[in-house]
């Protein structure tokens, strides 16, 4: 059992509430992840401008959902992959992408696999990726700000991703459809 506080608007501290009222107001419910991270509004904060600056980079949906499932399942994150794949569906983004992505399985084109490979080199390897990861990367249609792109998307997984084993931060009703397990 946690020993996180999973915060309420009203239970919060102050410079959280405005972020978890307006969670609610999009989304209906408060994520138990915000909940969790409530409690320090400096991480709430920088997790949400993460998440704004990655959805908007040069990305598009189905890449946006490789590279977060791909570190979600590395880091076997057991609230940011169902979470994912209920994003993935409100995206629209093919389900048999995102089941390859949670069952380890091969994307279903050579471009998706080339940028699941490299976001997985990146996160074992701690950045340090060899030349031929790179020319394959690039090689795949990819460029050099895609490269950036992929370590700020991991930036913002690291910050969900260890809050939730931390906090060991109960999958959100919304999400248990999407449970998954290693």
């Amino acid at each position: 059992m946690s020993k996180f506080t999973f915060h309420t608007i009203e239970s919060a501290p102050q410079d959280s509430k405005a972020i978890l009222e307006g969670a609610k107001k999009q989304m209906g419910a408060i994520p138990n992840l915000y909940a969790a991270m409530a409690e320090s509004p400096e991480i709430l904060k920088a997790y949400m401008q993460l998440h704004q600056a990655f959805t908007a980079t040069s990305f598009n949906a189905e890449e946006l959902t490789v590279v977060w499932q791909t570190i979600n399942v590395e880091h076997e994150c057991h609230y940011c992959v169902p979470a994912h794949t209920g994003i993935a569906h409100s995206m629209k983004v093919d389900p048999a992408i995102t089941e390859a992505l949670r069952n380890s399985q091969p994307m279903p084109n050579a471009k998706l696999q080339a940028l699941h490979e490299f976001t997985l080199a990146v996160v074992r390897q701690r950045g340090n990726v060899t030349e031929e990861q790179m020319t394959a990367f690039f090689d795949a249609g990819y460029v050099q700000k895609q490269v950036l792109e992929i370590i700020l998307g991991l930036s913002q997984k690291v910050i969900s991703n260890y809050v939730n084993h931390v906090a060991e931060t109960p999958v959100d009703d919304m999400f248990k459809k999407f449970a998954w397990t290693k």
